[in-house]
């Protein structure tokens, strides 16, 4: 890939809109006025009118908004011009056959914008990783959890424990280089107190190994019960929309079926599963193991019950409805009126009567799960390895029966820090991040 090459792409998102943003990143970038525009770039980060035109026939393309972005004050770190297109398909792909038959100029590849900016010092690693969590968030608290590592917030504590590192190691490799001249006795403890209280801080940001898997896949809900109880019902309900296929017939549902949501904005997966009895039915008996699989990964398990005086009777004990991790709803309210069930929640799935209260204490749930901790969560199953590295590099420099190996194990603990940030050698594993970006990104 030529560092020389201008790139190009559509920005803004594919097929016929209002507005189509065309970015071009890399030096002589300028060119693309004189030979689409004839006129020079206006002044930078002002927007100018433009009439594009086609350099092999002088044919018109669109008029366009254009803005210059000299280097480096640009989002890659290269002279940068954006083109604000009208959003016609034809006008776009016009645009782009252009732009491609400009001599240097080529179609960028995917996360090819943002990989710039990182080999620029635009962003660092985990920055450009909150960017495309940024992109793909579909919940507020998604959202504000990318756009927490974005603006450096995951940056700047990894730095900053680098940066005690970097003076701890200082300490250490004096004590070496000056041991045959008098060195203060308590050097040794301040090495020791430092690295004990960055080994606690790590553990309390590592906080639950499960936080990384469920702040990304959502909090899992978990739908349990009887055949016919309205499982389904509650799903369609919960989800409005028709996603599971609801019958009279016990035992419909055979699998296991999962449905991403937004509740509260926070990200949960609501699962329906087999209705729980005994039978002789092989197809059903599978999706009654299937069933008891989903319940022990779930994060909470909302039983389904019928509310009927009988029913109310003999369920599930109050001890263990209240009990972490599980709840009850009793479902066809609308048909038991003047019954009163001793605890859980009541509703209806058809009417929709008692489902803002549900929505409420699930949002709530949610909120409580994916919100603990001192700090936002990682996002990275990869931030997570490096920072088990760094506990186990700083493990061994508290235990370390030389001054020298400590000072190793401080090093192999600040490079396990800047894998994260992108401050070390990480090609192995900048293909993989930027790949999964999106094109014009």
């Amino acid at each position: 890939m030529a560092a020389e090459s201008v790139i190009f792409a559509l920005a803004s998102g594919a097929g016929r809109a209002g507005v189509a943003v065309m970015r071009l990143s890399g030096p002589g970038v300028a060119a693309v006025f004189d030979a689409l525009t004839d006129r020079p770039p206006p002044p930078p980060r002002m927007a100018a009118l433009r009439r594009l035109v086609n350099p092999d026939d002088g044919s018109a393309l669109d008029q366009a908004l254009t803005l210059w972005f000299p280097a480096p004050a640009s989002f890659t770190g290269e002279d940068v011009v954006e083109l604000h297109l009208h959003g016609g398909i034809a006008v776009i792909d016009g645009v782009a056959d252009a732009l491609a038959g400009l001599p240097g100029f080529r179609p960028a590849e995917p996360g090819e914008f943002s990989r710039r900016a990182f080999r620029n010092g635009k962003l660092d690693l985990a920055a450009a990783e909150g960017l495309a969590d940024l992109i793909d968030a579909d919940t507020a608290f998604a959202r504000r959890r990318a756009l927490w590592q974005m603006e450096g917030g995951l940056s700047r504590i990894h730095n900053d424990w680098r940066e005690r590192l970097l003076t701890l190691l200082a300490l250490a490799e004096a004590a070496l280089d000056f041991s045959d001249e008098p060195i203060p006795e308590t050097l040794d403890l301040e090495i020791r107190e430092g690295i004990s209280t960055i080994l606690a801080e790590i553990a309390r940001h590592l906080g639950n190994p499960e936080a990384v898997e469920r702040g990304r896949d959502g909090y899992r809900i978990v739908l349990t019960g009887p055949p016919n109880v309205g499982k389904s019902s509650l799903l369609n309900a919960l989800a409005r929309r028709d996603a599971a296929i609801v019958t009279a017939t016990p035992g419909t549902t055979r699998d296991v079926l999962e449905v991403r949501m937004d509740l509260g904005g926070y990200p949960v997966s609501l699962f329906d599963t087999a209705g729980l009895r005994d039978s002789s039915d092989p197809i059903e008996q599978e999706g009654m193991r299937r069933a008891r699989a989903a319940l022990e990964t779930a994060d909470l398990i909302l039983e389904v019950r019928i509310l009927a005086a009988h029913d109310c009777s003999t369920s599930v004990g109050e001890a263990d409805a209240a009990a972490p991790g599980r709840m009850v709803f009793w479902n066809k309210a609308d048909l038991a009126p003047g019954v009163a069930p001793p605890f859980g929640l009541t509703g209806s799935a058809q009417s929709g009567a008692g489902l803002p209260a549900l929505e409420a204490v699930l949002a709530g749930r949610a909120q409580a799960a994916l919100e603990a901790g001192p700090a936002p969560a990682m996002t990275r199953a990869r931030h997570r390895a490096a920072l088990l590295d760094v506990k186990d590099a700083l493990d061994q420099a508290l235990t370390a029966p030389a001054p020298e190996l400590c000072a190793e194990d401080l090093r192999t603990a600040m490079r396990a820090l800047g894998r994260v940030v992108g401050v070390v050698d990480v090609d192995d594993v900048l293909d993989r991040i930027f790949s999964a970006f999106c094109i014009g990104k």
